[in-house]
């Protein structure tokens, strides 16, 4: 039997939207009710599904969940089923007729609606700004969202078809936030966005990113932050003085590149080419010496034929990227290259190229891992687990990025800062040990 006053919320997807999920969860506080992210056995008066619809693979395990819950539904251990998200922002209508057992269909960007519609169990409780989320990632890291959407319309992209065109927060609001988590001991900051390079352009008439990461690296307790999915077309060059300047700017930049082969990058409508492409890399760790550059590729888009493949491979070897990860292109409905180009490359070539650069990049990431042993590095501890401590340095972004593993953490704790000397390399782990009394509170 469900639990009154209980309502579970299920986060699928992205960082973007598990802060959606968090700002649910502090509303949810709010008006009296239990809330609970991502429970393994839910239970709650309300479970609400936050969906992703970027890729097929996540559209299918969004339909899962919701299929999954529906049973539980069925079987009086949840109550209502409530769904939000990307998926159901782009195919409410069809799924409506699909998925008969959720109750309510709300869209990215209409669920407080949802809130506005429950009883209130708190009444007179005040309400939380818009901005104000209850935190489930670890209590000293958190991501921040400075802009929603994105222009660009890349070929292969559905996400401006779900989130429409771009839309930054001003400074001042994203500066509150800010000052509020380092009060509840959030020390790393994930700075996310669809298109970071765009920051400021609507709000402002200008790119604005600079400035933001000058003023958030100016609050005290922001010990570090990190920039995440920034666009190679237009890219904002001054955030690389910041960076360079400010040392509790990581030294780290996701820039998703997709492909270097110019036939490919047209067909994409990516507005840059391989030329600009690897100026720009250039450019990148010319300003900010060792910088670790995180990117994403696709293999099997139109136009990749051989050729354009080998380029691909080429420039994977040659550029040394610190991170990578890559995927198969598959068809987005309603997107310029479902319309207008033919996915005529077969899955089992997609699939044999894409793990041909995934095995070269595991060789790069040894060998580059490699170069650190025998460094000092001061990293960030995120958890205990018996006799080990796991954290990661500047260069490493939480879950997707690699590791450093702690043999006998003794008196060390999930937030603390220490000073750490690579003792081995994996591909995808780092094993060290602590440089004795270098544990940092603040810095």
């Amino acid at each position: 039997m469900f639990k009154k006053n209980k309502i579970d919320v299920i986060s699928l997807g992205c960082s973007k939207n598990l802060i959606d999920s968090e700002r649910l969860l502090k509303q949810l506080e709010a008006k009296g009710y239990v809330a609970d992210h991502d429970p393994e056995n839910p239970d709650g008066e309300f479970v609400v599904v936050n969906t992703c619809g970027f890729i097929a693979d996540a559209k299918e395990e969004s339909i899962n969940t919701i299929i999954g819950l529906g049973q539980l539904k069925e079987e009086g251990e949840i109550g209502k089923l409530i769904v939000m998200g990307c998926l159901s922002q782009r195919y409410m209508e069809e799924l409506k007729n699909e998925l008969p057992e959720v109750d309510t269909w709300y869209g990215k960007f209409n669920w407080k609606e949802f809130i506005a519609a429950l009883p209130d169990r708190n009444p007179g409780n005040s309400k939380p700004a818009a901005w104000e989320r209850n935190l489930t990632t670890p209590p000293h890291s958190a991501y921040l969202k400075i802009s929603e959407g994105c222009n660009r319309f890349c070929a292969f992209c559905a996400i401006p078809l779900i989130t429409g065109r771009h839309t930054s927060r001003p400074f001042e609001e994203i500066e509150e936030e800010v000052r509020a988590l380092v009060k509840e001991g959030v020390k790393e900051f994930n700075i996310i966005a669809q298109d970071l390079s765009s920051y400021g352009t609507d709000i402002y008439g200008r790119q604005a990113l600079a400035e933001l990461i000058d003023r958030l690296a100016d609050i005290p307790g922001v010990e570090w932050i990190r920039l995440h999915y920034a666009y190679p077309s237009d890219f904002p060059m001054d955030i690389l003085d910041v960076m360079a300047r400010r040392d509790n700017v990581c030294n780290y930049l996701d820039i998703a590149l997709q492909h270097i082969a110019d036939p490919v990058l047209e067909n994409m409508r990516r507005h840059v080419d391989k030329e600009g492409t690897i100026r720009l890399l250039e450019e990148i760790r010319r300003k900010v010496p060792g910088i670790r550059i995180r990117t994403t590729l696709m293999t099997g888009f139109p136009g990749e034929g051989e050729k354009e493949f080998d380029e691909l491979v080429e420039f994977v070897k040659t550029q040394k990227f610190d991170r990578m990860g890559a995927f198969a292109y598959s068809e987005e409905d309603d997107t310029y290259a479902a319309k207008n180009l033919e996915d005529n490359i077969p899955e089992e070539i997609k699939q044999h190229r894409l793990d041909l650069i995934m095995a070269l990049q595991e060789e790069i990431a040894l060998e580059l891992n490699e170069k650190m042993v025998g460094t000092m590095e001061k990293v960030l501890i995120d958890r205990i687990e018996g006799d080990r401590a796991f954290g990661r340095t500047q260069y490493d972004s939480p879950e997707v990025d690699p590791e450093v593993i702690i043999n006998d953490p003794e008196n060390l704790a999930p937030g603390d800062f220490v000073m750490v000397r690579i003792d081995k390399a994996y591909p995808f782990e780092l094993e060290g040990s602590v440089i004795p009394d270098t544990k940092m509170e603040e810095n």
